[in-house]
């Protein structure tokens, strides 16, 4: 049996109106995209107790498959969002991945 892989990208942002913006680049087709390189589906969520931290949280159906995404899709994605919201704008990411368990 298929390992369902949760991948997130965490960010923290110094001012709400950037990650406004951040927020609806990924839901004006960022999300859309990562989908469209193998992930099943994404939620966003804002953070408890920090209004400017958030986690996007995508998931993929085999570690084959988020494997593919890292090597096909997962570089032009990236390259993309530093271009819009690099670090520069007070912004800090960080990225993580898990086997979903539940």
């Amino acid at each position: 049996m298929s390992e369902r892989i949760a991948y997130t990208v965490s960010a923290t942002f110094t001012e709400s109106k950037v990650a406004d913006e951040w927020i609806g680049w990924l839901t004006n087709g960022h999300i859309e995209e990562v989908r469209k390189g193998g992930a099943t589906d994404a939620e966003i969520l804002r953070i408890d107790g920090d209004d400017c931290r958030y986690e996007i949280r995508y998931h993929f159906p085999s570690r084959e498959a988020f494997r593919a995404y890292e090597a096909n899709h997962a570089p032009r994605l990236r390259a993309e969002g530093v271009e819009k919201f690099p670090t520069s704008r007070g912004i800090t990411y960080a990225r993580s991945t898990g086997v979903v368990i539940g």
